[in-house]
């Protein structure tokens, strides 16, 4: 695992010389933000609400509960969601009025992307290799698995960024701990993914391509499919609020490092 150089940053906030150029300084307001405890990052904007948000089909296999919205455009078909089977505790959006919800998903999706990675775990299997993570921007090359117990530690953002698909195993997990908040856990997939059976997940999915929860998965979180079909299976999940901050406190912040960097300067 690379060393995270947040740590090297904070050690420059903190000096007054040498002078701090305007490139430190937005990097050393990016990781501050990450472990603030704040959507500083992306905003969902109205992808927000979603539980299940996806482009092509919405599969319902089960009897799943969905604690949020569920929308699809520009693909018209939700099948399995009747008295019986699945239940929606929200709204089903259809069609043009899921636009934006889309648009914002792609816009967080491109947003979380172009954030400065803090360690690279390419080659790292979540949970066996790599089993407690505090906050950061953690990036995959290419494929991330997730077997046994993921423990997140402490506030701030865990934004994972996968090059192509997240698989977790069965009965896999992530736990929060020490003010870890479900609310600031995100996974951008280059392509597909897929959670196992009776797996328990935390964080929001915004994935390129398909997104399947198998038998028994249950979600903290929200499955935001950018252009593929999303896939159920007796499921629950259970949208949580993003944070407060809004995202115009990233740039405020960085532009108040940048007034004290003049300053030295004179």
């Amino acid at each position: 695992m690379n060393t995270s150089p947040c740590s090297t940053h904070a050690t420059v906030l903190r000096k007054r010389k040498p002078l701090l150029t305007p490139g430190a300084l937005a990097a050393a307001a990016s990781c501050l933000f990450l472990a603030s405890g704040h959507a500083a990052s992306a905003s969902l904007g109205e992808a927000a609400s979603y539980g299940v948000l996806a482009a092509d089909t919405i599969t319902n296999a089960g009897t799943t509960i969905i604690n949020g919205d569920v929308g699809l455009t520009p693909g018209t078909s939700i099948t399995g969601f009747s008295p019986g089977s699945g239940v929606v505790n929200g709204s089903i959006i259809i069609g043009a009025n899921a636009v934006q919800a889309q648009l914002d998903a792609a816009e967080a999706y491109q947003t979380l992307g172009l954030l400065m990675v803090t360690s690279d775990l390419t080659g790292e299997v979540l949970g066996t290799s790599t089993t407690t993570l505090t906050a950061g921007v953690y990036n995959f090359d290419t494929s991330a698995q997730l077997t046994g117990i993921l423990t997140l530690d402490g506030p701030g953002e865990f934004i994972f960024l996968i090059g192509s698909t997240l698989t977790t195993a069965s009965a896999s997990s992530i736990l929060l701990i020490n003010g870890a908040n479900m609310a600031d856990v995100y996974f951008n997939v280059g392509s597909s993914a897929t959670l196992g059976t009776n797996s328990s997940f935390t964080g929001t999915i915004l994935a390129q391509e398909d997104i399947t929860a198998t038998t028994g998965a249950n979600i903290q979180g929200r499955l935001l499919s950018l252009d593929g079909a999303v896939t159920l299976g007796t499921n629950i999940i259970t949208v949580v609020p993003e944070p407060s901050l809004p995202l115009l406190a990233l740039p405020a912040l960085t532009l108040l490092l940048l007034r004290r960097g003049r300053k030295q300067a004179a």
